[in-house]
């Protein structure tokens, strides 16, 4: 017997490649075929709408009233048959629980419609096992629920059929061949490869002699027109009166069960289910499988599109973005250059100096501070300006931004005033309130010396000798007036010096910074082509999909 596990498996996966929703009609067919590719065990089914005597007729085959064959209540499950030593029922339901009771009269609680025709949506399956000697040799019966206008019942046993190896079509001979028949032979038997088929024709015995015989007529062409997968020798249609052959089998009447037409049926699906075939199988696999590939096919040329779109989509993208990268790029160029510029010491020194070293000298270096940071900000702004646009249209979070780091408050340097020229002893140790006096010295020489010595030059010229001379001068008697060291003042360029080397310090500091963020920068403003994750990840799906096909169609090709 040929092992389908693989091609079961190849199904499944090309099925969940293909993400159908779980309300899908291929969805469960799918499933239920692959689940019969599994399945070791022979399975018949009974199939016809209600009350068309599919119980009666289990029951007559099995040779007692082991199914609830009530009038109006009747199968609202699936219900299998499987051999077993004792008579035992088991219900599943939908959360994996079971009850299991030996006998059947849990069916009456759980296996049949209630008077508003209703079943126990809960119950997935109830499973039965009975002592039958032709159960014993690997076969099991399948009575579905009746068919009628209820979408989710007429869902399951189109489900289900797709699990029967071999499926009983039960007719009325009362009403031969409905409308609701003709749909069960071409879209739920023929149209999903379910071809082997034998068709039973009941409550032949209710009509009279001339209409016996135009029922019979009849169901030979309907029989005919189906092209049922049958092995030789064995008629797709046969005539079983089923509660008489019920009743037969129950009394143990074999001429009356021979006369109702089971005994005749009965051979034949021994005989059909002996032979155990395998090949009978493929219809209906073929059948759901090249309606799995049609899907599959129509998803490839989906996500072909797709992925064709997303790269004409991602070269304009790469195109527009290159293009703003351009101009990002020379923005921020040029904020740069301007930054620089300001930051030309010449240029700081023309433009701040002076009210810095003001502000100094007022002791408000903290104010002028305030104001100065304001027009970096605003040269910060240019700058960030750009990085930020770059961050944006490129999709990089959180940029670094530029910002200016401040020199500390300068420390201005101390230096002796200039004292007076009174303040200076002269040669015989007395002081001249309003000039140098020398003998020796003239008067427009001594003159130009005391306007020397009052300019910034000169401060620094007596501060430093008035400083040498109460250092180093001899205390002589002829001395007797003490020198007096002079009152430590700042000098008057002390603060335009700490205004330039503040300004210097800062053009040396911010130049230092602008250069490592241009290289910092250079991340958030250069475009760089990436690959579309949704286009990649179609490409993959493609790809798998393609895969998936192929070793579908060469398996099937294998089998």
């Amino acid at each position: 017997m040929p092992d389908y596990h693989h091609l079961a498996n190849c199904l499944r996966s090309l099925l969940g490649s293909l993400e159908l929703p779980a309300n899908s009609p291929l969805f469960p067919d799918v499933v239920a075929v692959c689940n019969y590719l599994e399945h070791p065990i022979y399975r018949l089914a009974v199939f016809a709408p209600f009350n068309q005597g599919k119980s009666t007729l289990l029951n007559a085959l099995l040779g007692g009233k082991t199914l609830p064959i009530d009038l109006i209540p009747t199968t609202g499950a699936g219900i299998i048959v499987g051999y077993g030593s004792v008579l035992t029922t088991e219900v599943v339901f939908q959360d994996g629980q079971t009850i299991k009771q030996p006998g059947t009269e849990i069916l009456n609680q759980y296996a049949v419609l209630d008077q508003g025709g209703q079943m126990p949506e809960e119950v997935v399956e109830v499973r039965i096992t009975y002592p039958h000697p032709w159960l014993q040799t690997g076969v099991e019966l399948l009575d579905l629920p009746g068919t009628n206008d209820r979408e989710a019942q007429n869902n399951l046993v189109k489900e289900r059929l797709l699990s029967a190896d071999l499926v009983l079509h039960i007719l009325d001979a009362r009403k031969l061949m409905t409308l609701e028949e003709r749909e069960h032979l071409t879209h739920w038997l023929q149209d999903r490869g379910i071809t082997r088929v034998i068709f039973v024709v009941n409550f032949l015995n209710l009509l009279t002699p001339t209409e016996r015989e135009s029922v019979r007529d009849r169901a030979y062409d309907v029989a005919t027109s189906f092209r049922s997968d049958l092995p030789g020798g064995i008629s797709n249609i046969y005539f079983v009166d089923a509660l008489p052959a019920l009743r037969a089998r129950l009394k143990g009447n074999f001429a009356a069960a021979q006369e109702s037409g089971l005994t005749i049926l009965e051979t034949a699906l021994e005989t059909i289910a002996k032979q155990q075939e395998t090949q009978h199988k493929l219809p209906r696999v073929s059948k759901i499988a090249a309606q799995l590939l049609t899907q599959a096919r129509v998803k490839q040329q989906e996500l072909e599109k797709a992925i064709s779109v997303a790269g004409e989509e991602s070269a304009q993208k790469s195109q527009l973005q290159q293009k703003a990268a351009r101009l990002i790029q020379q923005g921020f160029a040029r904020s740069v250059s301007d930054l620089q510029s300001w930051l030309y010491l010449p240029n700081l020194l023309a433009s701040y100096q002076a009210n810095l070293a003001i502000a100094l000298a007022q002791g408000q270096f903290e104010r002028w501070l305030g104001e100065f940071q304001s027009e970096a900000v605003n040269s910060e702004a240019k700058i960030n300006k750009w990085v930020k646009q770059g961050s944006e249209f490129f999709a990089y979070s959180h940029p670094q931004l530029f910002s200016f780091d401040f020199p500390p408050a300068p420390i201005i340097q101390t230096a002796e005033s200039p004292p007076k020229c009174s303040d200076l002893p002269n040669s015989s140790g007395n002081n001249d309130n309003n000039n140098i006096s020398d003998s020796n010295m003239p008067p427009e020489l001594d003159k130009k010396l005391n306007q020397v010595l009052q300019s910034k030059v000169g401060a620094v010229v007596l501060g430093g000798a008035s400083y040498m001379l109460n250092k180093v001068a001899p205390k002589t008697a002829a001395s007797s007036q003490k020198v007096v060291p002079l009152s430590p003042k700042i000098s008057s360029q002390a603060y335009p010096d700490a205004a330039a080397a503040y300004l210097q310090a800062f053009s040396d500091r911010a130049n230092t910074q602008l250069k490592a963020y241009q290289q910092q920068a250079h991340q958030y403003i250069t475009y760089t082509p990436q690959a579309i994750v949704q286009s990649n990840r179609q490409a993959h799906q493609l790809q798998l999909l393609n895969n998936l096909i192929i070793n579908l169609e060469t398996e099937l090709d294998r089998i």
